[in-house]
């Protein structure tokens, strides 16, 4: 199939092929007929598929193609976005998908002065991108209102409710008129998503290109059972590997974001970092060095993370599992896009082996172990971890090269490639009967979720 057969008008497949895309990806092939017809959807599709095309383009070809009613320019398209990154990149592929065409595109979010945002508002726009803070803070000055709005777009819809917008979304929602056709994207479907495509939209058609909560095969997995004091080590470690060139690294917290790029850059491995305490200047420009080369390690926390569009990421680290098995999903969706391989490794301290467990429960998939690297986790066998917290051993000084005391791995660098050691896909009714001992010790040490950040 290519794009001429989606019956897009010329002037958007002429910015399609200067963007030098000649052939739809699922998501579009199928998104786009139901969209361009006006019918509500819903689209489960993972990060890096192609879906801010897959609506975008329709949208622009519906609002060319049908006059505004109101014979001024007014706001017809609005586009709810979670972070000030991915509403930026959703603006910018609407300019560079409607180059050809008269349609105006604006994006507002908080973090910077609202009057440039507000004089652009006043010239009139066709498609709003907005993050929801912002849009209410606009809202209730009356410089946007809503009533024009042809068509909603609720992109990640899924990080809204995890970053707690989920309450201001509605009262957006409840401002748009009643009859509008709703997009809803969501890279997965937890059942608060699902409630809130009943209220938002009539039958809508679904439209499913991966299976919710699954992860893209082809990415290669692993994870590495190391010591929290540890995971820097194991990190700079890894990166003495070239072939990773361009590395985005998850950390839970902002501090640990930047303490982490301070101590690579002390180490000489050119490294930034990028969240919600930084300012909208400063993240624009570590991501514009990411993207160019310039820095190699973006150190990175969720929320900041949510907008990277980056094809060429070669491998993501989760130097910290997240609290949140969907969160996985989407960290590691930022390699192996565009059809490309990548890789993610996932380092797991005493304290995150119960994250790792929702992690596989929800992605149906043991995570093979590498266990032969230099900081193998103290007392604690890789094959099946105990949920005992390890005893650490007292006055045995490591070295660089990774040798400890009475280590039973061998310590040493530049030998062959870490042992995988695979394991099989997880099924209904499988346990071993270890695991099944320790769950009630799992229990009492998995610690307690961290209630969603609020940030845009």
């Amino acid at each position: 199939m290519q794009f001429s057969d989606l019956q897009l008008i010329d002037p958007l497949l002429r910015a399609v092929h200067d963007e030098g895309y000649r052939t739809p990806t699922p998501i579009q092939a199928q998104a786009v007929p139901h969209i361009l017809a006006g019918k509500n959807l819903v689209g489960c599709a993972q990060t890096g598929t192609g879906k801010t095309a897959a609506f975008a383009l329709p949208i622009l070809q519906r609002l060319i193609e049908t006059p505004n009613p109101n014979g001024h320019r007014a706001i017809r398209a609005l586009i709810l976005s979670p972070t000030r990154e991915l509403a930026s990149q959703i603006q910018e592929s609407f300019s560079s998908y409607g180059r050809f065409t008269k349609i105006r595109a604006q994006v507002i979010f908080g973090g910077v002065g609202q009057n440039p945002q507000v004089e652009a508002l006043k010239r009139g726009v066709d498609v709003l991108v907005a993050t929801p803070g912002r849009l209410l803070d606009l809202m209730n000055q009356g410089y946007v209102k809503l009533n024009t709005i042809e068509i909603f777009v609720l992109d990640e819809a899924d990080r809204m409710l995890d970053m707690g917008f989920i309450h201001d979304v509605r009262k957006i929602i409840a401002a748009l008129p009643v009859k509008r056709q709703t997009l809803l994207f969501s890279a997965t479907m937890p059942p608060e998503i699902q409630a809130l495509a009943e209220h938002l939209m009539y039958k809508p058609v679904r439209v499913e290109v991966t299976p919710q909560a699954t992860t893209v095969e082809r990415i290669t997995q692993s994870v590495y059972f190391v010591d929290k004091q540890h995971k820097r080590a194991l990190l700079e470690h890894l990166l003495d590997d070239h072939k990773i060139r361009r590395v985005l690294v998850f950390t839970r917290t902002k501090h640990g974001a930047n303490k982490l790029a301070e101590q690579l850059e002390r180490s000489r491995i050119n490294a930034e970092a990028i969240h919600g305490n930084k300012s909208q200047t400063a993240r624009e420009r570590a991501l514009a060095n990411f993207k160019k080369g310039v820095t190699r390690v973006l150190v990175a926390t969720d929320i900041a993370a949510r907008g990277i569009d980056v094809d060429d990421v070669t491998h993501v680290i989760n130097y910290d599992l997240p609290n949140e098995p969907e969160t996985y999903v989407h960290r590691i969706g930022r390699t192996a896009r565009a059809g490309a391989d990548g890789a993610a490794y996932s380092f797991c301290d005493h304290e995150e082996r119960a994250y790792l467990r929702d992690i596989e429960k929800l992605i149906r998939l043991r995570v093979p172990i590498i266990d032969d690297h230099p900081y193998p986790m103290s007392a604690v066998s890789a094959e099946v971890p105990q949920l005992q917290r390890p005893q650490h051993r007292q006055g045995q000084p490591q070295s660089r090269n990774g040798s400890r005391g009475s280590s039973s791995s061998n310590g040493q660098r530049g030998q062959n490639a870490p042992r995988r050691e695979t394991r099989q896909p997880m099924s209904a009714g499988s346990s071993t009967s270890a695991s099944n001992s320790s769950r009630s010790s799992e229990a009492q040490h998995k610690p307690r979720r961290r209630p969603p950040t609020r940030s845009n």
